[in-house]
């Protein structure tokens, strides 16, 4: 396996296979991981890598774009169609590139944005001061209530006191659905333009089972590579409107020559996502992650809004005593990974908060079911509970072992 890059660089096809045996032998939990197919792979793996393309099609600075154009025009008409967006720009690199090359196409330095507070479930690039773009931009935020959920009357208040620029709806660990038109309703109310980010949620709105934000928002960012199931990338969605304002921000703006091997990819997790299989992987992660969620409060484990509507829950964890560190470290351990994470509120800081955030992509995509979610949410609590059990540690790392022979990732590489 790998054998080429194993005369080149042997060192480099031994940690290959050993993230590869990681990935088989344990059980990904983390919301914003999936696993690809094999056609995304041979895509991401092509000697696409090889062509500059600055530009866009039949609009490029190199020469010997013809198949080039092919591409990149039909990964944009899939998207366009997959969303019901009026237009697409697939060349955004990833999420933060995406959501920041579409604040310049919309707004100048110094606008003021209001978008959802980090610890309370937002991104980075929501406006953290601890990102760069929190410096260019003027960021308000709001949050959630006291029963978890946001507040859109707040929203409105916020709004109208502070009379931002752009309103950004959009989360990386809030367990709910959103309503975009109460979102657009606020907008209009003050003139401000909207930009949703659905990267958590691009595969379920796709699949038609969540809100769908394209026809009623100015513009959408979203990565690729969670819920949709594909590769590691950004893109944005817009109102034709904007096409030359976000085109000409992403490049020359923001980026140059976009990596057309990643483009490809893109193009067939888009089709992917086109067929009635994937609705049905996208509605089984819904009904995994309830009865995850379900589980887990059964064990007496406090999560955030009370459930979910979505593929991800945020746990409480100041009720078992343990923090969000320490709990990643021995789920690690037994071969469940999650990632710690700042819970509403949190006293703690975000290195060692209060809380877990996990999801049910990746093990939906390795053909997991509700009842494999209730032995996972039964061995979460077990290491939880007894943290420090080694006995309890083995027989824990023995369930999963049984869980990821029974559900290999890829038969063959």
């Amino acid at each position: 396996m790998f054998e080429n890059i194993k005369k080149t660089d042997p060192q480099i096809q031994k940690f290959i296979l050993d993230e590869i045996n990681r990935q088989n032998n344990g059980l990904e939990l983390i919301a914003s991981e999936n696993i690809v197919s094999h056609a995304i792979l041979e895509a991401l793996g092509s000697p696409l890598t090889n062509k500059y393309s600055e530009g866009y099609p039949k609009k490029r600075y190199y020469g010997g774009n013809i198949v080039i154009d092919q591409i990149e025009q039909l990964a944009i008409d899939r998207a366009k169609k997959l969303f019901n967006a009026q237009h697409a720009n697939v060349q955004p690199l990833s999420g933060a590139p995406a959501n920041i090359a579409a604040y310049f196409a919309l707004l100048e330095p110094g606008d003021k944005i209001l978008g959802m507070e980090l610890s309370h479930g937002g991104h980075l690039t929501h406006g953290s001061p601890v990102t760069y773009i929190s410096k260019i931009f003027n960021f308000v935020r709001y949050g959630i209530q006291k029963d978890g959920m946001i507040d859109y009357d707040q929203v409105r208040d916020i709004a109208l006191k502070e009379k931002p620029k752009l309103i950004l709806a959009g989360y990386s660990a809030y367990p709910r659905d959103l309503d975009y038109e109460k979102f657009q309703a606020i907008a209009d109310e003050i003139g401000a333009l909207t930009i949703a980010d659905i990267a958590h949620l691009a595969g379920l709105i796709a699949s038609e089972l969540l809100n769908n934000p394209c026809p009623i928002f100015d513009v959408i960012t979203t990565t690729t590579h969670k819920t949709l199931r594909g590769p590691r990338g950004g893109m944005i969605l817009c109102k034709e409107k904007f096409a030359k304002h976000i085109d000409k921000s992403v490049f020359p703006g923001f980026q140059g020559g976009p990596h057309e091997h990643q483009i490809a990819g893109k193009a067939v997790a888009f089709k992917e996502a086109a067929q009635p299989e994937f609705k049905t992987y996208c509605a089984q992660v819904l009904k995994n992650a309830k009865t995850l969620a379900d589980e887990l409060m059964a064990e007496g484990f406090k999560l955030i809004t009370g459930g979910t509507d979505n593929h991800l829950m945020l746990i409480d964890l100041t009720n078992m005593n343990v923090t969000g560190k320490q709990a990643e470290t021995a789920l690690d351990e037994v071969g469940i990974t999650l990632n710690k994470n700042m819970i509403p509120n949190d006293p703690r800081s975000p290195m060692d908060p209060s809380g877990i955030r996990l999801g049910t992509p990746a093990l939906t995509t390795r053909g997991m079911k509700e009842h494999e979610m209730k032995i996972i949410g039964q061995a979460i609590a077990k290491i939880i509970k007894n943290i420090d059990n080694n006995e309890i540690k083995q027989e824990v790392k023995d369930t999963v072992q049984e869980l990821t022979k029974k559900y290999p990732i890829y038969k063959s590489l």
